[in-house]
């Protein structure tokens, strides 16, 4: 945390010391600094919603919805609500109408703060909201039955009577500062309460591990539903002083990068395959042939150095000298470009990152860890700093938390980061949650005799064959989109049969670029029945077997016409496979893999 003492209680507190350390620095910008906020600015802005939101009637204990992109506005707006011990929490802006009632309903909001473009979802939902906030909406001719910020600006100047103090202060360590919906894998989404207490206990601990200083660099776009984005954005910037460079569109990062040149970084695995893809096409195609060498033998220098510190051994003084060289002629102009030059720390997390992916940023001289966590814990479960980070494994249990392993193998974990439970569900709390005050992750984990620790699979999610072996569908699935970026998601299927199967799911812009080399149609339908494609992807399901036990290795897939993103209804907003709704809507596709004679559209992989 900061120097400030003692520890701040809330996260009010914890905002007010923050903003007061150097209030003319910027805390918040846009990329390309087309808008900048100080810290002096957002405190007076905090403060002045505030007053406006209480001149509306929210209330301590209150919920308020807010649906929109990642924007400057939504910092002062939730650190408003904050601080009137209000409850702000963020929906996933891909939700369907039926599901945002849902979330409204659960969560028992009167007051939404949204963007415009949702306003018809929002009425589609059928949820009665007292108050409706338009954070882009026009001052003067607001959409019928809203507010905009600026009329609740005002509101807040003529509330003279609201004493801004007193409300903060009277919010207590165990009052619910956020909800956080859960993906809504298993079934409709969950509420997970998080108090004050819970995410300052989760910052005490991250911070014995990771390096967290004021004025540290970061971007804010993943969505700020979740945890993730939550945790590392917007309340480490009120605990630790954390810039905040807001991303709209997650499409936009590469771009962003070199803007705001991160000092800290956290991204999931497939925006790390992302850039790591770009990096190796652009190496490929690159004219200059000595240039081309020289960057490769760069990369295989930091390689080889990785590898030797993953196995614990020396790096003698010529492979040292060799790194350093290589490190001062590319690598170092390499992370620039990317804008990854001045990052102390990257984790990368919520779904398993290969091993290579981990290697390949390493060599670049990317200090990069892999981590582990749930909202259920206030972010952070595991993770331990890149120069001690085992690849493959989540690292070290977190400082704070305690854990013990159940006799399936599942991951139980006490601690005062764990949350209270779920809004209004108490039958699933209870579930989740036991009298002694374990929390059941529903992860099944193995440890290593240095307590590093490695998530094997989700409990409910495991393959049980009919010979009776267990098998994880994510060792299938993350070896199959490995071996080619033309596989962008692959689901794993073979529950009660005789053999794993697979359903592929094309990537959008690594079928757009096979389809403009080839000069063929890029749309999902007609590249799913093309001979050269199918003939690509026998190949990767091949080589992805290839790093598989014979029980796990694919017998069969079928390449699905269409192409998965967070606004699909496979897919959940963070991009988590919704199994069940795969294994509903894919019925007679995962009957025909398993079908006699084998469907013309049924594939088998090359060496079969």
């Amino acid at each position: 945390m900061t120097d400030l003492t003692p520890i701040p209680a809330t996260l009010c507190d914890a905002f007010q010391r923050t903003a007061a350390v150097a209030p003319d620095t910027v805390a918040l910008r846009t990329v390309g600094a087309t808008r900048t906020v100080t810290w002096r600015a957002l405190a007076e802005d905090v403060r002045l919603l505030a007053a406006g939101l209480a001149e509306l009637g929210v209330r301590r204990g209150d919920t308020v919805a807010l649906l929109m992109t990642n924007r400057v506005e939504f910092f002062p707006v939730d650190l408003a609500a904050q601080h009137l011990g209000a409850i702000p929490f963020s929906v996933y802006n891909t939700l369907p109408a039926a599901q945002l009632a849902h979330v409204l309903r659960n969560s028992g909001s009167r007051v939404m703060v949204c963007e415009t473009q949702y306003l018809p979802v929002v009425r589609e939902s059928g949820v009665a909201l007292e108050h409706l906030i338009l954070v882009d909406g026009e001052e003067a001719k607001p959409a019928a039955g809203t507010l905009s910020l600026e009329i609740l600006r005002a509101r807040g100047r003529a509330n003279t009577s609201f004493d801004f103090d007193a409300a903060w202060r009277a919010v207590q360590p165990d009052d619910v500062l956020t909800l956080i919906y859960t993906s809504g894998t298993t079934g409709p989404s969950k509420g997970v309460e998080i108090t004050h207490a819970n995410v300052l206990a989760q910052a005490a601990g991250v911070a014995q591990v990771l390096d967290f200083r004021f004025g540290d660099r970061t971007t804010s776009y993943l969505p700020s539903a979740h945890v993730v984005d939550r945790f590392t954005c917007l309340y480490a910037q009120a605990i630790f002083g954390v810039q905040v460079t807001v991303v709209p569109d997650i499409k936009e990062i590469g771009k962003a990068l070199p803007d705001c040149r991160p000092t800290i970084w956290c991204a999931v695995p497939r925006v790390w395959n992302k850039i790591r893809q770009a990096v190796e096409l652009g190496i490929e195609n690159e004219p200059d042939t000595t240039r081309r060498g020289a960057v490769g033998a760069a990369l295989e220098t930091g390689l080889r150095r990785t590898r030797l510190l993953q196995a614990g051994m020396p790096v003698d003084d010529e492979l040292a000298a060799a790194y350093a060289e290589a490190d001062a002629g590319v690598l170092s102009a390499l992370r620039s470009r990317l804008g990854l030059d001045q990052v102390r720390w990257a984790v990368t997390g919520a779904a398993p990152t290969p091993p290579a992916t981990l290697e390949f940023f390493a060599a670049l001289g990317v200090p990069i860890c892999e981590g582990w966590g749930m909202s259920e814990l206030s972010c952070f479960g595991a993770v331990s700093p890149p120069a001690r980070a085992r690849f493959g494994t989540i690292g070290m249990l977190l400082p704070g938390l305690e854990a013990r392993r159940a006799a399936d193998g599942e991951l139980l974990v006490r601690g005062p980061s764990v949350a209270k439970g779920y809004r209004n569900d108490p039958d699933r709390t209870r579930e989740a949650f036991d009298r002694d005050g374990w929390f059941h992750t529903g992860d099944v984990i193995v440890s290593d005799a240095d307590d590093y620790l490695t998530i094997v699979d989700r409990k409910k999610d495991l393959i049980i064959n009919e010979g009776g072996k267990n098998i994880s569908p994510v060792t299938v699935e993350t070896a199959l989109t490995t071996a080619s970026p033309l596989i962008g998601t692959a689901v794993a299927i073979g529950d009660s049969r005789p053999y794993i199967t697979a359903l592929l799911v094309l990537d959008a812009e690594a079928a757009a670029a096979f389809a403009a080399e080839y000069g063929l149609q890029p749309d999902p339908r007609s590249l799913a029945r093309n001979p050269l494609l199918i003939d690509a992807l026998r190949a990767a399901v091949a080589e992805g077997n290839s790093r598989l036990a014979r029980v796990e290795q694919v017998k069969r897939f079928r390449v699905i016409p269409a192409y998965w993103d967070a606004t699909s209804d496979e897919l959940t907003a963070t991009l988590k496979l919704k199994r069940q709704k795969v294994a509903e809507k894919y019925d007679a596709d995962i009957a025909a893999l398993y079908a006699g004679p084998i469907p013309s559209d049924i594939h088998e992989p090359a060496d079969h």
